[in-house]
């Protein structure tokens, strides 16, 4: 009889162990790196999160061609934890670039294939190709900060890269830094005509409160400079809910948001003319949706959201209005960003395009 029972709970062992299969899941598979300066190296990273049950493996990452070299999280990576694959494009070939990186790991039989692309050119006399925003003669790579689907205990690293055109010595320094974030010039000086970077950290331990956090830093231009508009860089944290302790009956009957578009577009705008677009939100899931928090990324945008707890089956309507008179004081690219309840799509982000009519000459 005691063979019997040992025999069964072996068998169902070896059940439990033929259902429980890693996966992994790429915060972006596809990475767009624009301009890159001949002969700098471009650094692209891609963090995964293993969503399986059991520990994922990665055994070999390959890339298209010997101008790229990858690194990865060798060790196993367990159930819920988070790994990175970095890779390194030496940018020694000038012109449009697309290259491919192969994940070869135990969730899937197959590769995983990941991509970037971009453009390296040789200009860089301006800078304006690779660094196409100014701050009086310092040029950035970005206009704001964009941290993402963070989760707590992460520590993303965003690299603001910046060229000194004007014609002395300039020493990059990030200005009015709240507590979660820390900034590190590379190199401390720059030159007349060179390019540097300064690496922007986010402690998530440090954030006030899950959802969305924002805040404003300012690049000082030269010794002594003050705070403003003229040199204020927006920065936004998502921070995601935690999903780790749901329950098997929350896990098995999830919330899932379904959204008529993600992007809006307004062309042909009047200077004073307020326009409007409805996009329908609908909870096709399980159980019941939860908007737990909203920010609208641009003073050219207001909106209004009818109902932020759907039940399954039930709709709601977001109203986005563009107020052009507005859009000439926008930084950044004009969005929505929504923390919801469903574990497959905890954020949600809308973009608006937006454009004024052109002026008959």
């Amino acid at each position: 009889m005691k063979r019997i029972y040992t025999l069964f709970l072996l068998c169902m062992a070896a059940c439990f162990s033929l259902f429980a299969q890693p996966k992994i899941t790429f915060d972006m598979q596809t990475k767009d790196l624009g301009y890159v300066l001949w002969r700098n190296p471009a650094t692209v990273v891609y963090s995964f999160t293993n969503t399986g049950d059991s520990p994922l493996v990665i055994s070999n990452v390959t890339t298209s061609c010997g101008c790229a070299k990858a690194t990865w999280t060798e060790e196993p990576v367990p159930a819920g934890g988070k790994g990175k694959i970095t890779v390194v494009f030496d940018a020694e070939a000038i012109g449009h670039f697309y290259k491919d990186v192969g994940v070869y790991c135990n969730a899937s039989p197959m590769p995983i294939y990941l991509d970037f692309n971009g453009e390296v050119t040789a200009d860089a006399k301006n800078f304006s190709f690779t660094h196409p925003y100014a701050i009086g003669a310092i040029r950035l790579n970005m206009d704001e900060l964009d941290f993402n689907s963070v989760n707590k205990g992460d520590h993303p690293v965003i690299e603001l890269q910046v060229a000194n055109s004007s014609n002395k010595a300039y020493s990059p320094v990030l200005m009015h830094l709240p507590p979660y974030l820390e900034a590190t010039a590379v190199p401390e000086k720059l030159g007349r005509g060179k390019a540097g970077k300064i690496l922007v950290t986010l402690d998530s331990e440090k954030l006030p409160k899950l959802g969305i956090t924002r805040a404003s830093v300012y690049l000082s231009r030269f010794p002594g400079d003050k705070v403003g508009s003229e040199n204020e860089i927006p920065v936004s944290v998502a921070l995601l809910p935690d999903f780790s302790k749901l329950t098997e009956q929350q896990k098995n009957n999830p919330p899932q948001i379904t959204l008529s578009a993600k992007e809006l577009q307004f062309v042909d705008l009047k200077p004073n003319q307020k326009k409007s677009q409805t996009i329908v939100i609908s909870n096709t899931g399980k159980s019941n949706l939860n908007i737990q928090d909203m920010q609208v990324f641009s003073m050219a945008l207001a909106v209004k959201l009818n109902k932020r707890v759907l039940k399954p089956g039930e709709s709601t309507k977001m109203k986005i209005t563009v107020l052009a008179h507005n859009l000439s004081r926008v930084k950044g690219t004009p969005r929505v960003l929504m923390i919801t309840n469903d574990p497959n799509q905890p954020m949600i982000t809308i973009r608006v395009k937006a454009r004024l009519k052109s002026s008959d000459k």
